[in-house]
């Protein structure tokens, strides 16, 4: 049975097509459909209601009272979903008051598995507006510094409130074996390594004798309680360790440790990741990545280059693509335009934007793809979704359609005409120059 002929059975067999649609029910007609999972779908029909994709179709009827929105001429993707940036945990990187992503003491822990980012996001952050114009629907906002981060959260880039945007609380639990992670940790590998193992012991012990600990009959930890429940439900597998890594023989000692530690290891960063792919893909590890690195900004990234996401998916690597920090996260898109000018097959580029990040962290059944049940976040493109010349048409997030205004487009519309924008001082008349 082919992807097309289930859709098609699927939603013969859905009673609430039978029914009237509700007035929640839009239709977006015509256009072609890169669901994310499967083959493109020509002159698709996408039924949402009520925040979900109904069903998904090649010509098929629009349900009677449907909002019907003409996609002729048009791409229509899943939304594009951000992780390893602090979206909603900075605005001006250079004004502390603003900066939530990392504690600001020099002498911070370097260890804060509890450091939690639902804590301190701002879902009213002037940057998601920006991300939402260039397709990205959500966001895993990640903990930044020390040697352990903290805890990531995924979210829906619509809602003024907490309540309104979060997905999952806690999507991983992010460690830096990076430069700077070892500095924190140290300044040794060897030393943050030990540091990071010690810390993982001292959790699997308070998780087995929690009881003990209670009444003070353990030895002393090297980390803080909360610490450690953070870290044990990490080695009880309830999300992924992500490890920032990018020299290669880094990677293989941190393969090495995840398979002693039993944690369900990403790698993150994993610039030299190309020259141990066949290791990578041996342990079924994902790795998120930035396409467009391809200069040894630091030492340990020596053997940086743009093909690095081709050559892992080559051997057989899951992978993620990411960018730059939150500001660059309008450039998620381009990053997949650059992967797939080295190599990086289109199907892949789109998974790697969608698919994978919801597989990474645990949302495969909500999110990723177009397909009836899933949430309904996706985009309409003018066309080629990877090409810097089209841009969003709509963008749909839990069903809704979301303004594309940003701060940028506000400031465009004022000024464009400058005739029409007062100037000089009010209530003196304005100079011949002005």
């Amino acid at each position: 049975m082919t992807w097309s002929v289930a859709l098609a059975v699927t939603i013969a067999a859905a009673p609430a097509l039978a029914q009237p649609a509700a007035a929640s029910t839009t239709a977006l007609v015509g256009g072609t459909l890169m669901p994310g999972d499967g083959p493109t779908i020509e002159n698709a029909t996408v039924v949402i209601r009520d925040g979900r994709v109904l069903s998904v179709s090649a010509g098929g009827a629009v349900p009677a009272g449907a909002e019907e929105i003409d996609c002729r001429g048009a791409v229509i993707t899943p939304g594009f979903v951000g992780t390893q940036v602090p979206m909603g945990l900075v605005e001006i990187e250079l004004e502390p008051s603003t900066v939530d992503q990392a504690p600001e003491e020099e002498d911070a822990d370097p260890i804060r598995a509890s450091f939690s980012v639902v804590d301190g996001y701002n879902p009213m952050s002037t940057l998601i507006p920006i991300a939402r114009r260039w397709g990205v629907t959500s966001v895993v906002s990640t903990p930044m510094g020390g040697l352990v981060s903290g805890t990531s959260g995924w979210m829906d880039l619509r809602g003024q409130n907490l309540d309104q945007v979060l997905v999952e609380a806690r999507a991983g639990l992010h460690v830096d074996l990076g430069d700077a992670g070892v500095d924190a940790g140290g300044g040794a590998r060897s030393s943050a390594l030990g540091l990071l193992r010690e810390a993982f012991d001292d959790a699997r012990l308070y998780r087995q004798r929690r009881a003990q600990f209670d009444r003070r009959g353990l030895r002393e930890m090297s980390i803080s309680r909360l610490d450690l429940e953070r870290m044990g439900e990490a080695i009880a597998g309830d999300f992924p360790v992500v490890v920032r890594v990018s020299r290669a023989n880094d990677i293989l000692r941190v393969l090495a440790f995840a398979r002693e530690q039993g944690v369900r290891l990403v790698l993150a960063g994993a610039e030299e990741g190309w020259m141990v792919a066949a290791q990578i893909a041996a342990a079924d590890v994902p790795v998120i990545l930035q396409p467009m690195t391809n200069l040894p900004a630091q030492f340990s990234q020596l053997h940086a280059r743009y093909d690095n996401a081709a050559l892992l998916h080559a051997a057989g690597v899951r992978i993620v693509i990411t960018t730059d920090g939150a500001h660059g996260l309008r450039n998620l898109r381009q990053e997949a335009g650059n992967a797939i000018a080295s190599g990086l097959p289109v199907d892949a580029a789109l998974r790697a934007l969608t698919v994978e990040p919801a597989r990474v962290f645990g949302v495969e059944d909500r999110y990723g793809a177009v397909a009836p049940g899933r949430v309904a976040n996706l985009v309409v493109w003018t066309g080629d979704p990877f090409e810097v010349t089209t841009w969003a048409r709509q963008v749909f997030i839990r069903g809704e359609r979301v303004p594309l205004t940003t701060r940028q487009s506000l400031l465009f519309e004022r000024y464009r005409d400058l005739e029409s924008v007062p100037r000089g001082i009010r209530g003196l008349p304005r100079a011949p120059s002005d």
